[in-house]
């Protein structure tokens, strides 16, 4: 699938699960079309679905722990779906492809690196790391370690390109290259 269907998620449908009548089956039902959401998202974008998965286990684990009532709860999941959905709907307001939303999210994981280069470089970044590394991986390239530090130093050579901040590039590197792990099983799908 190119664009995983999440209308399953819509407006209508929420409000359908709010109303229902057993709360503790509203919130069941959230909570594994969240997790099958999640699921999907996980085999694309590595940033993603990492931040949706512990907002709904934060979620769950109060409720299984009394912390919150069940409408609230349901509520809280109620917004994680609306947040999954804009999620879905981010890279046409940035003017990226799903790929390149992949690598802006590895990048923008380090606020400092946001507030120093700004969301445009960050969008050169993105799109520069994923031409590189589309023109540079091999079918067997996770298993080679010669390969993969060949990206590592390309990928390195473009976040200090582009002024990254150096204490955060290491972790920067290693984000991107766990997603091009990602990236490449989808393309090679």
């Amino acid at each position: 699938m190119k664009k995983p269907d999440i209308s399953i998620l819509s407006d209508d449908f929420l409000a359908d699960v709010r109303d229902l009548p057993h709360k503790n089956l509203a919130v069941e039902t959230l909570r594994k079309l969240l997790n099958n959401e999640i699921k999907i998202r996980s085999r694309k974008f590595l940033i993603q679905s990492r931040s949706f998965s512990e907002m709904l286990e934060a979620s769950i684990r109060k409720y299984q722990n009394r912390a919150i009532e069940t409408a609230a709860v349901i509520e809280e999941l109620i917004a994680l779906a609306k947040q999954m959905r804009e999620g879905a709907q981010r890279g046409a307001g940035l003017g990226l492809t799903d790929d390149e939303v992949a690598f802006y999210d590895a990048l923008e994981v380090n606020d400092s690196a946001v507030k120093v280069l700004g969301d445009e470089n960050l969008r050169f970044i993105a799109r520069e790391l994923l031409k590189t590394i589309r023109e540079n991986v091999s079918i067997d390239w996770t298993a080679k370690e010669s390969v993969r530090a060949k990206l590592r130093v390309m990928v390195k050579r473009i976040l200090r390109k582009y002024d990254y901040p150096p204490d955060k590039q290491e972790k920067a590197t290693q984000t991107v290259l766990l997603q091009a792990e990602l990236l490449c099983a989808d393309w090679a799908g």
